[in-house]
């Protein structure tokens, strides 16, 4: 029994012309939830490994000796940039990336639509292997 023929690679060319803004915003959204969601995990992971190398007493100690004695209440940064805060923080950049990033991407599928409609679109050839 013979081998069957090698089958050539078919190729179709096709072009781009339209993108749905409905499925733009699906996509957009649900990655730009994504991406939130990473943001906030590392800028609480971030502050841990910050505190377990101790780098927060490092810098109360350094600026307290640099204050001096005379300085009064010493300084605690901790204070400042506590894990509930910098989670809170990072959550409403997360928030607000979210809203950003879903809205760019649908206004650029709408601005390529209509650029398409003056060009053509984009042209995609697909092939079989």
């Amino acid at each position: 029994m013979k081998p069957a023929p090698k089958a050539k690679a078919r190729r179709a060319r096709l072009l781009v012309s339209k993108v749905d803004p409905w499925s733009v915003l699906k996509m957009a959204f649900l990655l730009s939830v994504a991406l939130g969601i990473v943001t906030v995990i590392a800028a609480i992971v971030l502050w841990s490994v910050l505190d377990t190398m101790g780098l927060f007493e490092t810098v109360n100690s350094f600026v307290n000796e640099i204050q001096g004695k005379e300085g009064g209440v010493p300084f605690d940064l901790l204070a400042i940039v506590s894990l509930g805060q910098v989670a809170s923080f990072s959550t409403i950049v997360a928030v607000v990336n979210v809203v950003l990033l879903t809205t760019l991407s649908v206004l650029s599928a709408v601005l390529y639509n209509i650029s398409a409609t003056l060009v053509g679109g984009i042209g995609v050839t697909l092939t079989d292997d």
